[in-house]
């Protein structure tokens, strides 16, 4: 009886050790796909409770108040949607005022407008994980080294330490959009 007490751990110890060295099951290519799905699936999710969609979706009104258009959805400012002026810069002040569609804002930093982030050459066609990810975490235009700013009211400092991948799920959400064709304006500096 002590020889096979002896004797358990050890053969206890060279099974693990032998299903460890197993080699993990093969996926299929119908899995990987579904993982795709499930990536911008989560990416969906993140965006939407993140409230990407309050800033770069153009709104359409209905009997709820007004809600992301769905053709239009992460396509930024409308580049066809002119701000009406502003009598008195002094107005602006400290205050921000913001485009009914939440698209435009105008602030001490001056007027800026939430970028087209759908697969047009207008957008994030061309982009690499890389740059999304740059901008999002370091807070640079078109995820640049020698890009401006990213401007307010874009809060990227809130996403500095998100995980990579819920990064790599949204970037995956934002190329399975219909692409877009909006060309945004360009951020114009404060009137002094």
């Amino acid at each position: 009886m002590k020889k096979m007490l002896i004797w358990l751990p050890a053969l206890a110890l060279a099974c693990l050790t032998f299903q460890c060295a197993q080699e993990a099951p093969k996926t299929n290519e119908a899995s990987v796909t579904e993982s795709e799905e499930e990536l911008v699936k989560r990416g969906e999710y993140l965006v939407t409770t993140g409230g990407c969609e309050d800033c770069h979706s153009p709104k359409v009104m209905t009997d709820k108040g007004p809600i992301p258009d769905p053709k239009l959805r992460m396509s930024g400012h409308p580049a066809s949607v002119l701000l009406a002026p502003i009598p008195d810069p002094k107005i602006v002040g400290p205050w921000v005022l913001f485009h009914p569609m939440t698209t435009a804002a105008v602030g001490p930093w001056g007027t800026t407008y939430s970028a087209n982030l759908t697969p047009h050459e207008t957008g994030i066609k061309e982009w690499s994980f890389e740059q999304f990810k740059k901008a999002i975490t370091e807070g640079k235009s078109k995820g640049l080294d020698g890009g401006r700013p990213l401007l307010p009211p874009m809060p990227w400092q809130n996403y500095v330490n998100m995980k990579e991948e819920d990064l790599k799920a949204i970037f995956a959400f934002l190329k399975s959009l219909p692409p877009v064709d909006n060309l945004v304006p360009s951020p114009v500096p404060p009137v002094q």
